[in-house]
């Protein structure tokens, strides 16, 4: 005998069912008044006997609206994405939207991709972490009606839309200074690829430290790019075996510092102090350490950190795409929120200690 396979439950399945009209199967469903408690039950009983389920397609097609939203990141498996991620959630949740989630790779094509794709299935508002600096391919949506913030850093020609992002240049500058402070003179920089908007506002942090401290800007104490652990390598591994070596260093975010970390951990001068470096005559001292971004374990190592908040920053985000889903159109805003340095340990060490 062949089976034969049922499709998914209608609401006339529902109706049949229960023993009432298909407008109190509809009434019930969609939450709406004039329906007994007594037969509202009765409905509910048959909906979850039969399992059935809302067609959000119709519903969308009747309303005008998906009830959903896209959020684009840079990456998912990153810490701080993912708690920008969470609070979107959270916020869109309380208002029983949906969150599609991509990560663009830093990849401006991607990044492009994703958003005509979300748009494609007619989100109503969108979060971008921004990877490319032309966004004029949005303004045909955003003109039809679609909602969308830009978050972590500032987006490029297009459309003007709200923006919010974290006082990087003011945080690394606190960063920088708080090891001045401690009598460094000598801070090397380690950044990301320098076209990203927050890679440079933290040189610029960077920068306007050592100024306001009389202090040299040198380009061999500087190094930009990607966060790998093998660029990292490198560059720590240069700096450090230079005949003036920097007594500090400044991470530019989290994956440069615990790749830092991981370099001090394989040069055997550091473990234990006092060691000498490469058979040479002098003994290498592990040199001061501030990182912009907090980390997981960060509190556990010990580690000097210019803390963003990228809960703050996903909520700030959602809350202010809610706002103009609900009928704001007002002109559009950029918000800045503080970062805050947390001392530990790492960064409170001076020269030769």
């Amino acid at each position: 005998m062949t089976e034969t396979r049922r499709g998914r439950p209608t609401m006339n399945d529902v109706a049949a069912a229960a023993g009432v009209a298909l407008k109190t199967v509809s009434r019930v469903v969609n939450n709406e008044p004039g329906v007994n408690t007594a037969t509202a039950e009765r409905v509910q009983a048959a909906i979850d006997r039969l399992g059935y389920r809302r067609n959000d397609g119709a519903r969308t097609l009747r309303q005008g609206r998906t009830s959903s939203i896209g959020l684009v990141i840079e990456d998912v498996a990153d810490p701080f994405y993912s708690g920008l991620s969470r609070a979107v959630e959270d916020v869109a949740l309380g208002h029983d939207y949906l969150v599609f989630t991509g990560s663009s790779g830093e990849s401006p094509t991607r990044e492009r991709d994703l958003v005509l794709a979300f748009c494609a299935r007619r989100v109503d508002g969108l979060i971008i972490v921004p990877a490319g600096e032309d966004h004029e391919y949005l303004t045909p949506e955003v003109d039809a009606g679609i909602a969308a913030v830009f978050a972590d850093r500032p987006p490029g020609a297009g459309p003007e839309t709200d923006i919010v992002l974290c006082d990087n240049s003011s945080g690394s500058r606190a960063g920088v200074e708080h090891l001045i402070a401690h009598g460094h003179r000598r801070i090397a920089f380690l950044g990301d690829s320098p076209a990203i908007f927050t890679a440079q506002e933290r040189l610029r942090g960077y920068r306007q430290a050592l100024a306001a401290a009389g202090l040299p800007y040198e380009e061999r104490l500087v190094a930009m790019g990607p966060g790998d652990q093998a660029r990292v390598q490198a560059d720590v591994e240069r700096m450090l075996s230079s005949p003036e070596p920097p007594t500090a260093l400044f991470t530019g975010n989290g994956r440069m510092t615990v790749a830092t970390l991981r370099v001090f951990a394989s040069l055997a001068s550091f473990a234990p102090p006092g060691v000498r470096h490469g058979g040479g005559a002098e003994p290498m001292e592990r040199p001061a350490l501030v990182g912009f971004d907090d980390f997981e374990l960060a509190d556990l190592l010990k580690i000097t950190v210019v803390a963003q908040d990228p809960v703050g920053l996903g909520r700030t985000a959602a809350e202010l795409l809610f706002q103009r889903l609900s009928g704001d159109d007002g002109p559009p805003r950029r918000v800045e929120l503080p970062t805050r340095l947390v001392d530990r340990g790492s960064g409170e060490v001076g020269p030769g200690s």
